[in-house]
């Protein structure tokens, strides 16, 4: 039989780290990370639940004392903590990870549709520039999640091919883009746009939750000048906010969208009548009022 050495304050500390380190390596690693994240967890798993540390019997360490008050008092702190994590962390972690998995497509899409916009209205400098920065961010992206699988795309078999047949595509457009017809390389281009919303629609992505998402980063700029009392740089956002957020509400504009929109609109009319005290107020109201619907239909 094995001979405990920890006392039970040292292994629920055992228990909250092991269930940290396995959310971690469930939810933000891949590969090699993933695999020690995994093995230290379940060593420390079976640590708590045995009671036995090795490291300690090799350097004749023993925890497994009898209790005072304090330490009971602990216990259930510690107890509680290894709930919440365990709850509370997976939901924040499949939340997050899936949010920066959006983000993500987002910047390296984006740059997708502006070289397909350029090349579509034949403005060689501007395609060039932007095909620079979707062959830098599509790298990116595709180094990035070929090493690591958030959750959201896990079970995806059919994610590693299409990125590759996707990589080829751009590559391929490199010489055109330079020097070639940039209206027949338009036509070339297009086809990357279904693929990216077959990837999309496979891993139970919404446009709108997508659309949401690339409000989110431009409504920031808008929530941050408002903090500050910053009216001009509330009114030089508005243009960015206002673009993002008339593509959500072509996909969607009940009363929770339209709330959005009024609170935007009475931030930036605010800062144009230079009502700074308003300002800080009317910004925590409109990201209130998007994360309502993000948490919904993001």
């Amino acid at each position: 039989m094995i001979k405990q050495n920890e006392n039970l304050t040292d292994r629920l500390f055992r228990g909250l780290l092991a269930s940290l380190l396995l959310l971690g390596g469930y939810y933000w690693f891949g590969g090699a990370v993933q695999i020690i994240f995994y093995v230290l967890g379940a060593v420390m798993l079976f640590t708590a639940a045995t009671g036995f540390c090795a490291l300690y019997a090799i350097f004749g360490i023993d925890t497994n004392k009898i209790l005072s008050e304090p330490g009971k008092i602990m216990i259930w702190t510690l107890s509680i903590l290894i709930l919440v994590s365990l709850v509370a962390g997976s939901y924040a972690s499949s939340f997050f990870t899936r949010k920066t998995f959006v983000e993500d497509f987002n910047t390296m899409n984006n740059n997708y549709k502006q070289t397909l916009f350029n090349t579509g209205q034949n403005k060689r400098p501007e395609s060039i520039a932007n095909y620079d920065k979707l062959v830098a961010s599509f790298s990116a992206f595709q180094s990035k999640y070929k090493a690591y699988k958030p959750v959201v795309i896990r079970s995806d078999s059919q994610f590693d091919e299409d990125l590759e047949k996707i990589s080829g595509q751009i590559t391929s457009a490199k010489d055109g883009i330079s020097n070639g017809d940039l209206p027949t390389l338009h036509k070339e281009l297009e086809p990357i746009r279904t693929e990216f919303q077959d990837i999309l629609k496979r891993n139970n992505f919404s446009m709108l939750g997508m659309a949401l998402s690339d409000f989110h980063d431009a409504m920031e700029v808008s929530v941050e000048a408002g903090t500050a009392k910053d009216a001009n740089a509330v009114i030089a956002a508005y243009p960015d906010v206002d673009a993002k957020l008339k593509i959500v509400e072509e996909m969607a504009n009940d009363s929770e969208i339209q709330t959005i929109r009024a609170n935007l609109e009475t931030l930036t009319t605010s800062a144009k009548n230079n009502k700074l005290e308003d300002l800080p107020k009317q910004g925590a109201d409109l990201k209130s009022s998007f994360i309502k619907v993000y948490l919904k239909r993001g």
